[in-house]
């Protein structure tokens, strides 16, 4: 049987790759179960350090939620609908956010309704000139249910999102790249290498360092600067005392490369 999320490892980066061309790469209950599991396995894996995610075949990232299969959920009622689906899908894109590791979205193709919803979680994204991002939930009756509807007017804007969001109509790469939200926008065939270049370079940082970077800037967005500075300054405390950060300071000051170990 065809795993449904192939991983591959190189180095320390991870390439987690949704495998469902034939469905245009559309999130069911067993996608999400997966990405859960080899999630699980990627933070407790110290050597892992950055996370490519990406979609198999030339026509997607993941054209969304697997219409055909939540659909019976939405018919059993509301409670099960909530239960089965949203909240479900609101757990992956709320872990592809707070996930301890950059996760670097390599948008392959479609992103549409969950599928723009995963690249909205996650911290970075590289898209391909061939990528197109919307908002298609309104078009079955529906307002997007992973976290649409909170997390790209914060990212883009809540007239650009609402525009989105109203009218379902797709938004170019070059659109996404001027509203913000993916980081750069490259030619398909050079799509994978951009993206593990960045994560190569990330993952050459100090991993500790690394993490509270992600941790305070997803948990300070929502907050007031007073309280996100307190976030900020908690993540400092935590690497305060780590080897790492004396190594760095110490590489600086006797002009030489730093190595970093995460301890």
């Amino acid at each position: 049987m065809t795993d449904i999320v192939l991983s591959a490892r190189k180095g320390a980066v991870v390439t987690l790759t949704l495998n469902r061309p034939e469905k245009l790469n559309a999130i069911d209950f067993a996608t999400i179960e997966r990405l859960h599991a080899l999630l699980d396995g990627i933070e407790a894996d110290e050597s892992a350090r950055a996370v490519i995610l990406t979609g198999a075949g030339e026509r997607a990232f993941s054209a969304g939620a697997d219409i055909r299969e939540f659909s019976a959920t939405v018919w059993a009622g509301p409670e099960t609908a909530l239960r089965e689906f949203v909240r479900r899908g609101q757990r992956l894109t709320s872990r592809l956010e707070s996930f301890p590791k950059p996760i670097i979205a390599a948008v392959n193709g479609l992103a549409f309704g969950g599928g723009c919803e995963v690249t909205e979680a996650v911290p970075l994204a590289i898209a391909s000139e061939r990528a197109l991002f919307a908002k298609s939930e309104i078009k079955l009756g529906f307002p997007p249910p992973y976290g649409g509807t909170q997390r790209l007017p914060r990212l883009i804007g809540r007239k650009r999102a609402l525009a989105m969001l109203l009218t379902g109509d797709s938004v170019s790469p070059q659109e996404a790249l001027a509203a913000g939200l993916v980081n750069r926008v490259v030619p398909h065939d050079q799509l994978l290498d951009a993206a593990r270049e960045l994560a190569e370079r990330i993952a050459a940082m100090p991993p500790l360092a690394v993490t509270a970077c992600l941790a305070a800037t997803t948990r300070g967005l929502n907050l007031s600067i007073d309280e996100g500075l307190a976030v900020e300054a908690s993540q400092f405390a935590r690497v305060a005392a780590t080897q790492d950060i004396r190594e760095g300071m110490s590489a600086f000051l006797e002009k030489r490369p730093a190595h970093f170990t995460g301890r």
